[in-house]
């Protein structure tokens, strides 16, 4: 579950869906592509700087201009804050969420770091980001997860007597279940979409930390992915069942690696709005 495998697949895709979304799409298009729910509140979003335990994270927080609301924590795919993910955000608070999604590699660069035209399947990008996504370990997640939980549970807008949600895209996915591992007492819902290497052999690889989670999780899985390893999907079943966490496990067939951002190469509209519509009902019911 890889972006280096997949980005094969991209090249093979045929068809304009494949072709016309690129890093450089403007923040009118992505807003057609995102419609506002039917009954979307007004939102409010802003840059924001969180302080963590290795230096200032840059990150982007929108939510209802009114109230306090659940919160949800955004873990980004490889390629990072970027206008795509501000309008996710934004789409989601329209629904009635405190969001913040972060720049995971704050360490080595600010975002948005790529510039029109680029992608993570080009060798020269993928050798600029490599560097940096080494330096996100897992004790280096873990505590990052711990600073932006506490800055959003100390934000106005987020109610803290219900629980929050994180959702991890791509390498985000086991940065979601690290999270969840690591504040059990908080978070209570998480959502996966076509997360990398959420099993492995290392103790603490991010199966092995489904006995730690609360609450209910959703892991959207590529079928790229999937017909790569195809195991992965009955190990992960068998551990949330072990661990008596209530979890929905699928394929969504059609759908290759990185088919929930609008401005993917392998953006598939149809999926990714089922993707969302699910990630809804689970907050829906955990939050």
């Amino acid at each position: 579950m890889c972006d280096e495998l997949t980005a094969q697949d991209n090249d093979r895709a045929e068809g304009a869906n494949r072709r016309q979304f690129g890093i450089g799409m403007g923040a009118a298009t992505l807003a057609m592509m995102l419609p506002s729910p039917a009954d979307a509140l007004s939102v409010a979003g802003r840059a924001v700087a969180i302080t963590t335990p290795d230096g200032s994270a840059d990150a982007y927080f929108v939510a209802p201009a009114k109230g306090r609301h659940p919160g949800v924590l955004i873990w980004p795919d490889i390629m990072g804050l970027r206008p795509a993910f501000e309008q996710m955000a934004r789409r989601l608070a329209e629904s009635g969420y405190a969001v913040l999604v972060v720049n995971q590699f704050y360490r080595s660069t600010k975002a948005p770091f790529l510039k029109p035209g680029e992608s993570y399947d080009q060798p020269a990008v993928r050798e600029r980001i490599t560097p940096w996504r080494a330096a996100l370990t897992p004790a280096a997640t873990t505590s990052d997860a711990g600073a932006f939980v506490a800055w959003l549970d100390a934000q106005p807008q987020v109610d803290r007597k219900r629980p929050l949600a994180v959702t991890g895209y791509c390498m985000g996915g086991p940065m979601m279940i690290r999270t969840a591992a690591a504040h059990p007492d908080r978070v209570r819902a998480g959502a996966s979409f076509h997360g990398a290497a959420l099993v492995g052999d290392a103790p603490d690889s991010p199966d092995k930390l489904i006995p730690q989670l609360k609450g209910g999780y959703l892991i959207a899985i590529a079928a790229n992915d999937d017909a790569r390893a195809p195991g992965d999907k009955d190990v992960l079943r068998a551990a949330f069942t072990a661990a008596r966490v209530p979890a929905e496990i699928e394929v969504y067939a059609g759908a290759d690696h990185g088919w929930c951002p609008p401005d993917s190469r392998a953006y598939n509209r149809t999926q990714a709005e089922r993707a969302w519509a699910r990630q809804l009902a689970l907050f829906a019911k955990q939050l």
